[in-house]
């Protein structure tokens, strides 16, 4: 199951992590959001050896939102060595699309 994170433990699972981190910015109200949900939660168990994938609910936690300056949801964000590296907004993505995505940053 993909943890969800808030902007109280944000750092701890996000920016400390050790390995590459896919953090899906998504609203309950955002039916794209819940389209991509299964593919994710696929992708998380996995890939759970070479990425980690978090949720943040933008309305529960507009501190983390903003200081990302995401606007569009879903926004899906890697987070490398606790940088932000590349982002895709939008659920355009197949599961292939995003698999490869993933692995360039997992390397």
């Amino acid at each position: 199951m993909t943890l969800t994170v808030t902007d109280s433990n944000f750092s701890a699972e996000v920016l400390g992590a050790d390995k590459p981190v896919l953090v899906d910015f998504w609203a309950e109200w955002c039916g794209p959001c819940k389209a991509m949900e299964p593919t994710l939660e696929a992708l998380s168990g996995e890939l759970a050896d070479s990425v980690k994938i978090v949720k943040l609910d933008v309305d529960a936690n507009p501190g983390i939102t903003v200081q990302y300056n995401v606007r569009a949801m879903p926004t899906l964000m890697i987070f490398k060595n606790g940088q932000p590296v590349d982002h895709k907004v939008g659920a355009g993505q197949s599961r292939v699309q995003l698999i490869k995505w993933l692995e360039q940053h997992a390397a």
